[in-house]
């Protein structure tokens, strides 16, 4: 069998921070490795449309601690959801052959895929037509089971508890609550770290479905007992017992069409009209995806990286990184996206937070 001597790397969906130190991770061990690289740009999109350029450690120094991805991303990209527009109208279609052809045509003998749940879905489909594939975790969500934590995680946990920081002083100063709506469509993560770390006294999450009675007692107790202020934490993708998640739109390119948006609003005016106290609100949106990584993660997307290109040069393929412990080991691709990595009742944060007197809109778990 031949060595591996070509290799492409791309980011799909959404950008967070650490997608440059994964990119530097790989370019500049494969380069002493020698071999060459190819930055696939914009994603899947790039791979369909043949859009790449080549990568050097010239492109890579002094990148590590830059946010976003110096090769693009796209969250619309999916070969085999591709959108297309006849008539006025979108129309959904398979360019998986185009991929393919792509791959080939540029002579790569791996493609390395940095990206979240979406990511390795499609990088395992794409393995089952040929392409050789390794995989590395990607998602501020920090929603993939086969991993103990992907990076951006801990870059957007810091983000949530900067802005709760802020709050606090806000808050305590005219008397009101404050609520924050941060990412989590299925898993509550962030919600939960973020709020965690940041002090908030009552923290919603799309696992754990809240009841409003018991939210407008957290923060009616709080105002008796003195305490003149409240922070709440919301995850987009909560909901009441018995109520539905708050949709902003539907984006038909996208291969989940539904965009979420808007929970945090409705809390606000919730409780100020059930409770009669003052109440505002923030969205934090994509602020949790920009600026640089935290040091936790500049670490753990290099270590990815250059665990990444030892899989490719050992011809590991189907394969995805994953930090064990304090280890990198790795996984087959099949295996990380069985399922979601969710929030469970009886996770240490959740119990810790009941611990601390956090409310998650429920009777004590």
């Amino acid at each position: 069998m031949k060595k591996v001597k070509r290799i492409g790397i791309l980011t799909g969906g959404g950008d967070c921070p650490g997608l440059n130190a994964v990119i530097r991770g790989v370019t500049k061990p494969a380069h002493d490795h020698g071999l060459t690289v190819l930055g696939i740009l914009d994603g899947f999109e790039g791979l369909v449309e043949g859009k790449a350029m080549e990568l050097y450690n010239k492109d890579v120094s002094g990148i590590l601690a830059t946010g976003g991805t110096i090769l693009g991303s796209s969250n619309k990209g999916d070969p085999f959801h591709w959108p297309e527009e006849f008539d006025g109208k979108i129309k959904i279609i398979d360019r998986s052959k185009d991929a393919l052809k792509n791959y080939e045509a540029w002579g790569l003998d791996v493609l390395i895929a940095i990206g979240g749940d979406g990511t390795m879905h499609i990088t395992h489909q794409l393995s089952q037509m040929g392409i050789n594939v390794v995989g590395v975790p990607k998602t501020i969500d920090n929603d993939l089971e086969a991993t103990d934590q992907t990076f951006g995680h801990d870059s957007a946990v810091f983000v949530v508890s900067e802005a709760l920081d802020r709050l606090h002083t806000t808050a305590s100063s005219h008397h009101r609550v404050m609520v924050i709506e941060v990412m989590g469509r299925y898993a509550g993560w962030i919600a939960l770290h973020g709020g965690l770390a940041g002090g908030a006294d009552i923290i919603l999450i799309p696992e754990i479905p809240f009841d409003w009675e018991f939210v407008y007692d957290k923060v009616i107790q709080r105002n008796m007992m003195g305490k003149r202020f409240s922070l709440v934490c919301v995850a987009e993708g909560a909901k009441p017992k018995d109520g539905n998640i708050v949709i902003k739109g539907k984006d038909p390119k996208r291969t989940d069409p539904v965009q979420l948006g808007g929970i945090g609003e409705l809390v606000s005016r919730k409780i100020s009209e059930n409770t009669g106290l003052e109440t505002r609100y923030a969205v934090l949106g994509h602020l949790q995806r920009g600026g640089s990584p935290t040091p936790f993660d500049r670490i753990l997307a290099t270590k990815f990286g250059t665990s990444a290109i030892e899989l490719a040069i050992k011809k590991q393929f189907g394969k995805m990184v994953a930090l064990r412990g304090w280890e990198i080991k790795s996984v087959k691709i099949e295996d990380a996206i069985s399922r979601q990595k969710l929030v469970k009742a009886t996770d240490q944060a959740v119990l810790a937070a009941h611990a601390v007197g956090v409310s998650f809109g429920t009777e004590k778990l």
